[in-house]
This record gives C-alpha cells, sequence and structure tokens, in this order.
C-alpha cells in the first residue's frame, strides 16, 4: 500500500533534519598541524579515538557535547578549557613573565580578544587543521594530562584505573577530544556561531549558546514531558 499524505510527511521531516545534519557536521580532519608544518594528530588518529572512546563505554563515563552521563566531566568542555588556560599562560610568560591570572586585567582583555580570534577563525583547509605553535604545546600539555588520567583512573569521575593504558590508544583518544572541542569553539565557513551553536559554555572565547539552541531545548524537554504524559493519560 502506498503512503498517503500524513505518513508522507514525517518520512520527509525526517529526511530533511538528517540531510541538515550531514550538510552543517563538521568536518573531521585527516589530520592536524602547526603553522611551522609539525604534525600534531596523524591521518585517521581523531576517528580512531572515537572507537577508543566507544570501546570502553564513553558515554558512562562522562559526555561529549553534553551527551553522555555526568558521573565525570564534558570532555569537550574539559579539553577546551585547560587548552585556552595552556595557550594563555604560555603567551603570558612569555610576554609578561608570570601566569595569565596574575597580569593586569587590562593585558588580560587583550591577550583573551586574541585568543578568541585565533581559537574562533576556522582554520580547516582540504582535510588539515592549522593550529599555532602556542596552540600545539597547549595539546602537547592535554594529551600528556589525559594520558595519565585515564591510565589511572579517578574516584570522583567513577573512573576505574587502566581505562586506557596503550599510549597509542591514549593519543587516539586525546584527538577525540580535541576534534569534539575544535568544532564546539570554531566557527562554522561564513557564519558566526560554531559547529555545535556555541556550546559548550566557554567565556574565555565568547561561547555562548545562541539562543535558538536556548528556545528549541526547551521546546524539545516540553514535548518530551508532554508525551510522557499522553502515554500515562
Amino acid at each position: 500500500r502506498r503512503c498517503g499524505p500524513a505518513g508522507r510527511l514525517p518520512f520527509g521531516l525526517l529526511l530533511w533534519v538528517g540531510s541538515r545534519i550531514y550538510q552543517q557536521a563538521p568536518p573531521i580532519p585527516d589530520r592536524v598541524v602547526t603553522t611551522e608544518g609539525e604534525v600534531v594528530f596523524e591521518p585517521g588518529e581523531v576517528s580512531a579515538g572515537q572507537d577508543v572512546w566507544r570501546s570502553f563505554g564513553g558515554m558512562q563515563l562522562g559526555s561529549i557535547w553534553g551527551h553522555g552521563s555526568y558521573v565525570a566531566p564534558d570532555w569537550t568542555a574539559d579539553w577546551l578549557h585547560r587548552e585556552l588556560v595552556e595557550v594563555l599562560d604560555l603567551r603570558s610568560r612569555k610576554s609578561f613573565g608570570t601566569t595569565y591570572a596574575r597580569i593586569s586585567t587590562v593585558a588580560q582583555a587583550g591577550m583573551q580578544e586574541r585568543l578568541r580570534a585565533e581559537i574562533r577563525a576556522n582554520s580547516y583547509h582540504a582535510g588539515t587543521i592549522t593550529v599555532s605553535p602556542a596552540r600545539a604545546r597547549a595539546i602537547e600539555a592535554n594529551i600528556a594530562y589525559y594520558t595519565k588520567l585515564f591510565a589511572a583512573g579517578r574516584d570522583d569521575y567513577a573512573l576505574p584505573p587502566g581505562t586506557v593504558v596503550e599510549p597509542e590508544r591514549a593519543h587516539q583518544l586525546a584527538a577525540f577530544f580535541f576534534w569534539s572541542s575544535w568544532a564546539a569553539s570554531t566557527d562554522r565557513p561564513d557564519d558566526t556561531i560554531t559547529y555545535t551553536s556555541n556550546w559548550p559554555h566557554e567565556p574565555l572565547i565568547a561561547n555562548r549558546p545562541t539562543s535558538d539552541a536556548i528556545v528549541w531545548t526547551g521546546v524539545s524537554i516540553l514535548l518530551l514531558l508532554g508525551g510522557i504524559g499522553a502515554l500515562g493519560f
């Protein structure tokens, strides 16, 4: 039997939403390099890192883009903030001889604006993401932190010891975390919002959720509650 108008509409909406998701999805890079040509992440490491994440049930040990449990941190937000603070500290020590937190508010504002412009600029081209040397050093610091964390475990994160012990797999997992934070902090081409509509919130780069994201989050919650209520009725 042919599907009537009432049946075609939901399928049409699903196809339209699916096509929009595909078209607006953040690109997965073949590699990440510095402006000086140094390789930060090799081809295939981001996808391999996602497989590492899945292999230990990552959705039960924190979240990516807010999807998952909140026993542990949202790793996107955690990676992004750590990377930004490390870049600010590196540059502050170079320019002022001390950490970012210890310099004047005027100097902080200037450094923060420089950081915002750098991070939000879309540097993806032909399969490659390009980062500054300072950002590459911050990424290295994050890799070291997460390698130790996922090997040693942490009780308050419900993260058991030995979750990821192989250095290669830890490096791949870090690549996946980096990519998720890059997509959350980099503006879409010819736009002023990120691939994740400025989520998660990060004041250091003016990452604030858009009004549309807030409205539709509320609408989805109301629809969910309404649906549950209808089923109960």
